[in-house]
């Protein structure tokens, strides 16, 4: 009895499978012009977003490389507003960069060097705002930027909002270089608003966590002042 049963359980499912595979190519008889029309246009966008990814956006990205090295000079040398507008002549600033290439990985780069040459410069809502524009793939840059970001607002009076953007660059990618000195920006800040327990475990944090970073070296210093 109990072979029966499964006999006919399996052509019940052969059955239903077959239901269903008719359904399905019926399906696809009755709404065959749709769905070739839904192919075709799925084709033409990857090979229309791969030829505007080699034929555009690449070139672009060359020529915008050759420029900003050139930009990149003036800001080692502390030539922060040549820089940022250009010399007029050979040079163009990070600005023209970040506004000409916006869709390539050095516009965006463009965007960061930008905030920064404001954030020297004492124009710090247009710090700001170049900064948030910047957006890449490298951990660390992306970390810089939003640490410059609560420099800004450190500048501008509005520590609050500084102490959010110092927390981002701490958890962004935590690492020996960058944690440490934020978190060491984001006690001084606490301090600045009297928060003097949340300033101590920020510096604690360094001690405990970073103790061979430049901050460390130093912070026994702040934390004794707190005392105080």
């Amino acid at each position: 009895m109990a072979k029966t049963s499964n006999h006919s359980t399996g052509d019940d499912n052969l059955v239903a499978i077959q239901s269903s595979l008719s359904k399905t190519e019926h399906f696809i008889e009755e709404n065959q012009k749709s769905i070739s029309i839904i192919i075709a246009a799925i084709v033409f966008i990857v090979v229309g977003y791969l030829a505007y990814q080699k034929f555009y956006v690449a070139p672009q990205e060359e020529e915008a490389q050759s420029k900003i090295f050139l930009a990149q000079n003036y800001f080692a040398m502390d030539s922060f507003k040549l820089a940022l507008k250009g010399d007029g002549n050979f040079v163009d600033g990070f600005e023209d960069i970040a506004d000409d290439y916006g869709m390539t990985n050095v516009g965006s780069l463009a965007n960061y060097y930008a905030g920064l040459c404001y954030l020297q410069l004492g124009d710090y809502d247009s710090a700001i705002d170049y900064l948030k524009k910047f957006d890449a793939n490298d951990e660390m840059i992306t970390t810089m930027a939003l640490g410059a970001i609560g420099d800004a607002y450190v500048q501008k009076d509005d520590v609050e909002e500084a102490v959010s953007y110092f927390k981002k660059a701490i958890e962004r990618k935590p690492n020996e270089f960058s944690t440490p000195l934020y978190l060491f920006k984001l006690g001084l800040a606490y301090e600045n608003l009297g928060k003097k327990d949340d300033a101590r475990e920020a510096y604690e944090k360094i001690k405990t966590e970073y103790p061979k970073s430049n901050e460390a070296r130093k912070i026994d210093k702040y934390l004794a002042r707190l005392n105080f």
